[in-house]
């Protein structure tokens, strides 16, 4: 085992086993260096792959820390892998993603709140009346982002946010012979979602969220579209 994959085994293990929990201060460097057995070098770069991660944190003039350790903070970080991730690879994360926001849209709707319903009207009557590509996604964005968070998991919303953020570089609202019909299709679908949770329907809900995302996923592999720059 290379010194650098040894430190960062044994800092996870200490983490993982609860010798360093949420927030806890790491030991000084040398005696986490014999702890481990193994050099500054290897132990401080093993210290930065688990900052990128979000698991650690250093603190200027106090020492390095474990962070909070919060799953959505650290599910958020996937999105610098799963930014790389290409076409085929997308689909089959929509395919989670259909598992989950089915969940997210069903404990939606069992918590009827009727200003979320509200808020959601008013989204779909802006993103309805436009045709133009960038405002589609972030409203897109937005509602599905609405439905999510009023789960009540963020965790759940957290990993849909980031499939989602791939998914949107593989745009489906070009200006194009299909345009209308994914449109009308892809309105359709949102107003059947907001339906059930208006209704305060959960099974219907998560019906609506699947076959919406399913559509989706059946666009994307018929239009094969090339991966775009982020939209700002």
């Amino acid at each position: 085992m290379a010194a650098t994959d040894k430190a960062l085994a044994g800092l996870r293990q200490m983490i993982a086993s609860g010798e360093l929990g949420p927030g806890a201060k790491f030991p000084p460097e040398p005696e986490l260096c014999d702890h481990l057995g193994v050099s500054r070098s290897s132990l401080r770069e093993a210290v930065r792959s688990l900052g990128a991660l979000g698991v650690i944190e250093s603190r200027h003039g106090s020492g390095t820390y474990v962070s909070a350790l919060d799953p959505a903070a650290i599910i958020g970080r996937f999105s610098l892998s799963v930014e790389l991730i290409p076409l085929e690879g997308v689909l089959e994360l929509l395919e989670v993603r259909r598992v989950l926001e089915a969940h997210a849209t069903a404990a939606a709707a069992a918590r009827q709140d009727p200003e979320l319903a509200a808020r959601l009207g008013t989204v779909l009557d802006q993103l309805e009346s436009t045709t133009d590509a960038t405002e589609i996604q972030h409203l897109d964005a937005e509602f599905h982002g609405l439905i999510c968070a009023a789960g009540g998991n963020p965790t759940v919303t957290a990993l849909t946010d980031v499939i989602r953020g791939r998914g949107g570089h593989y745009r489906i609202f070009e200006p194009g012979a299909d345009f209308d019909a994914i449109k009308r299709t892809s309105d359709r679908g949102h107003r059947a979602i907001l339906a059930a949770i208006t209704t305060r329907d959960p099974a219907a809900a998560a019906t609506a969220a699947s076959a919406h995302i399913a559509q989706t996923e059946l666009w994307l592999r018929a239009l094969r579209p090339d991966p775009q720059p982020a939209l700002p």
